[in-house]
């Protein structure tokens, strides 16, 4: 496990079936294992890859985690000092393992996960490769994968989201599209030429997707399923994409690298959806979930503390960055600090205990404010954070993205009014030329602080 016993299958099966396109290169499945094997030589113990996406690099992962060797997937996009560092720590045996092109003991490491990071050395976690078997078959089900499906998934595959997304299309049998590099045309060329089924990517890419693809009449009608996660859908992102693949259903789920999956959300076609909402779903299948306090004694209905989970999807473990409280056991419950609460079978989640407001006593989490925020008519995004204040010791702020033309304060705080306790209102508010993210395309709270202090004219005070 997790897919090469599968890739055999499909190889013999279904030899010269399309398995993976990345721009205009294409493999099939005996071209994909016939590659694959012939690279088993120059597999070593642990394999680092930080490269760009090409069909090579899906080879190349394909041997890296052959018979019980492991794969750490790095960005390319990091500083080339980051990137010596994390291989150095990684370190392994260089020298060539024998076995073919077959999974290894269930119970051993595959893959190093990495925490993404620009500035300071990301953490480092593992998984098994039963775990992820365990997420193929728990996610397939639930997001309804067939063969028939064409999956693209437009970003990097260094990123967790594109990774899985790949490797769970292996194990199904479905063929799998990516790009060298996102592009909106090429994405929507794709679709349009490749009979694409299926979406897998962030919410900031579906917006851009679905918005110049209506403007650019681009028929998103073949598309039966949209997967989204990294943040949560917006309402502007939701109805554009309604309007563009009107036969689609959308899931959103909610996960962490080193939990997997915890819970997500089906939206049929043409079903409405509270998008300002902070409700993420049912549990996922295979996931027991609870609401903990930091005894690990559990809450009732309605109550806030740690989004906490049994299954057989939770990673190993740290190789170095454990600080006692990134990943967390509370009597057999794994929580990674995310703050939620239950209320009818429902998650909703209020972010991590890390990124929590502090402002004159009381608990603001950021993410409950965005979405506030975000609800208000005429804008199109938000992000909150807290800024450093002399007497509240922090403030809670906000940037916003207009819809169009221009938002005043009071327009924004005359909108709050009924969607936000008071106290939990922005004291000061930003106008933003875009919304701050990091290279993996999320909405970053930091980046937006920095702006502020830098005096970024991409954020100008409202009076």
């Amino acid at each position: 496990m997790p897919f090469l016993d599968k890739l055999q299958l499909w190889a013999d099966e279904r030899p010269h079936d399309t398995a993976v396109v990345v721009g205009s290169s294409r493999l099939t499945w005996v071209g994909l294992r016939d590659a694959a094997a012939g690279l088993l030589d120059d597999a070593t113990t642990t394999t680092v890859l930080a490269e760009p996406n090409s069909v090579r690099f899906v080879e190349r992962y394909t041997a890296a985690v052959a018979g019980e060797r492991s794969c750490a997937v790095l960005d390319p996009e990091w500083p080339i000092p980051m990137i010596e560092e994390v291989t150095s720590r990684i370190g392994g045996s260089t020298s060539p393992v024998e076995t073919g092109l077959l999974d290894g003991e269930p119970s051993s490491t595959f893959l190093i996960g990495l925490t993404s990071g620009t500035t300071s050395v990301p953490k480092a976690f593992t998984r098994s490769r039963r775990s992820w078997q365990v997420s193929f078959e728990a996610s397939i089900e639930f997001f309804g994968l067939s063969q028939d499906d064409r999956t693209l998934a437009p970003g990097p595959l260094s990123a967790s989201l594109n990774l899985y997304a790949l490797s769970e299309c292996l194990y199904a049998g479905a063929a799998f599209h990516t790009l060298e590099s996102f592009d909106v045309g090429d994405a929507h060329a794709a679709i349009s030429h490749d009979g694409i089924t299926r979406l897998v990517l962030a919410p900031t890419a579906l917006r851009l997707l679905s918005e110049r693809g209506l403007a650019g009449d681009v028929d998103a009608s073949g598309i039966r399923s949209i997967i989204c996660a990294g943040s949560k859908l917006d309402a502007r992102t939701l109805e554009a994409a309604r309007r563009w693949a009107p036969r689609a259903a959308i899931y959103e789920y909610y996960g962490a690298s080193e939990l997997s999956f915890v819970s997500g959300t089906r939206l049929a076609a043409g079903e409405p959806m509270d998008a300002g909402g902070t409700g993420i779903g049912s549990p996922f299948p295979g996931v027991e979930l609870n609401i903990l306090d930091d005894a690990g004694n559990p809450l009732p209905d309605g109550g806030h503390g740690n989004i906490s989970v049994r299954s057989g999807m939770v990673s190993n473990g740290y190789l170095w960055g454990d600080d006692g409280q990134a990943l967390r056991c509370l009597d057999g419950w794994y929580t990674v600090g995310d703050q939620g609460f239950l209320e009818n079978g429902t998650l909703h989640i209020l972010g991590r205990r890390s990124d929590m407001i502090i402002t004159s006593g009381k608990n603001v989490y950021p993410h409950e404010v965005e979405l506030a925020v975000a609800s208000v008519p005429g804008v199109d995004g938000a992000v909150a954070a807290g800024a450093p204040d002399d007497i509240r010791g922090q403030k809670v702020i906000a940037g916003v993205v207009p819809a169009c033309g221009e938002v005043t304060a009071t327009q924004l705080r005359t909108g709050l009014d009924g969607l936000l306790a008071r106290d939990k209102w922005p004291l000061q508010y930003y106008l933003l030329a875009e919304l701050p993210l990091t290279d993996r395309g999320k909405v970053s709270r930091k980046v937006l602080l920095d702006w502020i202090k830098n005096h970024d004219p991409r954020a100008q005070l409202l009076g």
